[in-house]
């Protein structure tokens, strides 16, 4: 699961960069997102792209087992690979959907490790692509306006220690298929990125603490 993630180009770089306008006018700014924060997508518009700025996370309604009554929504921010194409999950209507495919740009995502209390952060950036995007999709909701998730994979063996799972990390020639392509050519985008290609950064931050810390200072880096 990945609940932060970080962008360090500025919002005219991400619109030059992915040729996207910027329509609305937003308090956002890049910098580290956390699950259920404000961060950025590129989705198609109007015969265009356009950045937006949205709420990671869908929200997901559950009742209180005592009582019978709504608990708070939660954020739903990742999206699993093998439930993309379920009958009977969430995501499959979005999914089948491109214009609800959007493009999630990144600078890199952090991950927890280590024992329970002693979590600390580690970052994993992409060595290829110093602005990347990872795959999303986006849409409406009543509770908080437009919201995005991500799509989530199998980690490549070599993260396994880190994590099992990792964003779906795109290749800059695979940007516009997600954003357009049938279902079952978008299927095949849904894949590892490169164990050499990734970049990790170690640091000493404890995990619980990085909401207080914008860019904590790695104390390793190496290419998995």
């Amino acid at each position: 699961m990945c609940n932060q993630i970080t962008l360090k180009a500025s919002v005219d770089e991400v619109a030059s960069y992915f040729k996207a306008r910027r329509p609305k006018p937003t308090n956002a700014s890049p910098g580290d997102v956390w699950k259920g924060g404000t961060g950025f997508v590129v989705r198609e518009a109007a015969g265009a792209r356009q950045i937006d700025a949205m709420t990671w996370g869908f929200p997901r309604h559950s009742t209180n087992k005592k009582t019978g009554a709504p608990n708070k929504p939660t954020h739903v921010n990742n999206a699993r690979d093998d439930k993309l194409m379920s009958p009977y999950g969430m995501w499959r209507e979005w999914f089948v959907r491109p214009k609800h495919r959007c493009l999630i740009p990144i600078s890199a995502f952090a991950e927890a490790v280590g024992p329970e209390g002693q979590m600390t952060r580690t970052w994993i950036s992409i060595a290829d692509q110093p602005l990347a995007a990872c795959a999303g999709f986006w849409r409406p909701t009543d509770e908080w306006g437009d919201s995005y998730t991500m799509v989530m994979v199998d980690a490549v063996p070599e993260m396994i220690e880190i994590h099992d799972r990792m964003p779906v990390i795109l290749s800059p020639e695979d940007h516009e298929a997600w954003l357009h392509a049938p279902a079952e050519e978008a299927l095949k985008l849904v894949r590892q990125y490169p164990a050499e290609r990734l970049l990790i950064n170690h640091t000493a931050e404890p995990w619980h603490a990085g909401r207080a810390k914008k860019e904590p200072a790695p104390t390793s880096a190496t290419l998995l």
